[in-house]
């Protein structure tokens, strides 16, 4: 299959994805690691407020092939959770870089987006 990452896009080594918007960051999981885990049928995500550590887990997906944890690729406050993800995960199945994202934070630090693969360099990456 072949994938398409948006250029305006981060990606961290774990699959998720940090979209830097104005002074707010929009996290999700890629095209690519929504297609390795299959059916996703529950999604578990942090309350709005909480905070948030870059490489520490967020949160978790559960397919029915696995449960694995989603690691935060920037620190920050919770400001929005995608409550719809978790009342029907297909949405991230079925659009994970649109409306199937998961939070949206305020970062402590928005130089560590900097840090994160751009899409050209994923999308190599996942090839490999």
């Amino acid at each position: 299959m072949a994938f398409s990452f948006p250029d305006h896009f981060r990606f961290a080594d774990s699959h998720e994805y940090a979209y830097f918007d104005d002074s707010l960051v929009r996290i999700g999981i890629s095209e690519f690691a929504v297609d390795q885990l299959g059916d996703i049928v529950f999604v578990d995500l942090p309350e709005e407020g909480s905070s948030i550590a870059k490489g520490e887990p967020f949160g978790s997906v559960e397919s029915v092939k696995a449960v694995e944890d989603m690691y935060a690729p920037v620190s920050g406050e919770i400001i929005h959770r995608n409550d719809s993800v978790l009342a029907s995960p297909e949405e991230l199945q079925n659009d994970p870089h649109g409306e199937g994202w998961l939070l949206i934070i305020r970062p402590n630090n928005p130089d560590q987006i900097k840090e994160l693969m751009d899409s050209e360099t994923y999308s190599t990456k996942i090839s490999a």
